[in-house]
């Protein structure tokens, strides 16, 4: 017989969990960059669109797949769809196997910007000097890997503690955290000299600069934001009681994901319109250009700690969802204990992580098709399997088990949904078209 299983002790707890998954290195570290890649306030238009049709079509369905099953991924396709769909959510578990197997190292990065910052180890604007701090910081051997080791050893202590205890007790505390030092940068970054013009850039479209590239960028950016097709939101879902209103929930949560991902946009550009620096720097926005804008402000090294710390906190709420599901997974199937099973995944995460990081040092020219290991680990996992997992999702629900979905939806008739066909159709065609046109671009793209 399965044991009792775990739920939620509140409903902010779960919103505050949900959030924190769909909050991470994805808002805080990627949207900015790609909004200053991709025109500014009209990819954010674009990406909010995919996320107001795509985005919450997939998390209902995925979250109503969890809570009607009280399973993990692979036990609530099994459950629904027979022994050929637990496949779908086999998929999901490896995704989150690859995905925290690279994450952890950018994290990694992170905690220990919190301490170059705090320890005034970045007094310099030029980025030229700081990119080489960078690189010579990621591409050492042991530094970086004994940083991810220790951003592992958190995430795996806070999932260890279980639902209640660990990731609902530790989200109450991080994500409110995140909020208000998401504001105090915010309102630092708007007010400093200089700053007008990276406003505008945010709050004018300019939609001459759109291309299908945009588009592509923005649908992928709504997947990796909000954590589609990794079974998270199944695994998150299948802790919830069976009264809950999960259209509402969900509405809460992307909400907070697209608030969050925007105000992280109004937190960098400006700050680095108002130095004169690049808004379309790439990846390296974050650890090069950004420690150059601390630099040139008044109080730079408090900001620049608080603006990692941010950064460390949004990782690890992720970090924290992304593990739960191979946990979920090992519990469910095959009845090992949480604390074992937490260790045993951690352990096998960080072992892939020894590539990933080192790719940036002595294993840099080791590539295949000119990707390194930790090229390939994010190509596959964010072109590949998550877009294939959030098909096989829309799929499912949209043709094998619509009707079930509806009624579940509606907890048995009791909510009106008159958007439901809608819905239903979104996912039939509408998510899945999308999902294979960003795909096609991804390995087309050379």
């Amino acid at each position: 017989m399965l044991a009792a299983r775990e739920h939620w002790g509140s409903r902010f707890g779960f919103i505050m969990a949900t959030a924190g998954s769909a909050i991470g290195l994805g808002n805080i570290w990627r949207f900015p960059y790609m909004a200053g890649e991709n025109g500014g306030s009209a990819f954010i238009l674009i990406y909010l669109a995919v996320v107001v049709t795509f985005g919450i079509s997939l998390v209902m369905a995925e979250m109503v797949l969890g809570r009607v099953t009280q399973r993990n991924p692979v036990g609530a396709f099994r459950a629904l769809g027979g022994r050929g769909w637990a496949l779908a959510g086999g998929l999901g578990v490896l995704t989150g196997f690859v995905i925290l197997s690279f994450y952890v190292v950018v994290a990694g990065w992170t905690l220990a910007y919190i301490v170059f910052m705090a320890g005034n180890q970045l007094p310099t604007a030029d980025p030229a000097v700081l990119g080489r701090h960078f690189s010579g910081f990621v591409g050492r051997t042991f530094s970086p890997l004994f940083a991810a080791t220790i951003f592992m050893g958190l995430t795996a202590w806070i999932v260890a503690g279980g639902v209640g205890k660990g990731i609902e007790r530790a989200s109450k505390v991080l994500m409110p955290l995140l909020f208000v030092l998401l504001l105090v940068l915010v309102a630092r970054s708007v007010t400093l000299p200089g700053a007008d013009p990276g406003l505008a850039f945010l709050l004018t479209p300019d939609f001459s600069r759109v291309t299908i590239d945009t588009i592509i960028s923005a649908t992928a950016q709504a997947f990796f934001s909000l954590s589609i097709g990794m079974g998270v939101m199944i695994t998150y879902g299948s802790y919830l009681p069976r009264n809950v209103n999960i259209p509402r929930s969900t509405l809460i949560i992307v909400l907070l994901d697209v608030g969050v991902a925007v105000l992280a946009a109004l937190m960098v550009l400006p700050a680095v319109f108002a130095v004169g620096l690049d808004p379309s720097a790439g990846p390296g926005l974050t650890f090069i250009t950004l420690p150059a804008v601390f630099a040139s402000m008044p109080f730079g090294n408090l900001f620049g700690t608080l603006f990692f710390a941010l950064l460390a906190i949004a990782a690890l709420t992720s970090a924290v969802s992304i593990l739960e599901p191979m946990i979920a997974w090992a519990v469910d199937e095959h009845g090992i204990g949480r604390g074992a099973a937490t260790l045993a995944a951690s352990l096998v995460c960080l072992l892939l992580a020894i590539p990933a990081s080192l790719s940036f040092g002595p294993l840099s020219d080791t590539t295949l098709a000119g990707k390194t290991f930790f090229d390939w680990m994010d190509f596959l996992a964010n072109n590949v399997m998550l877009p294939l997992g959030g098909l096989l999702v829309a799929s499912f629900v949209g043709w094998r088990w619509a009707k079930p979905a509806c009624t579940h939806l509606t907890n048995d008739g009791t909510l009106r949904l008159p958007w439901l066909t809608a819905w239903i159709w979104l996912l039939r065609v509408g998510a899945p078209v999308a999902i294979v046109a960003l795909v096609w671009q991804a390995v087309s793209t050379p």
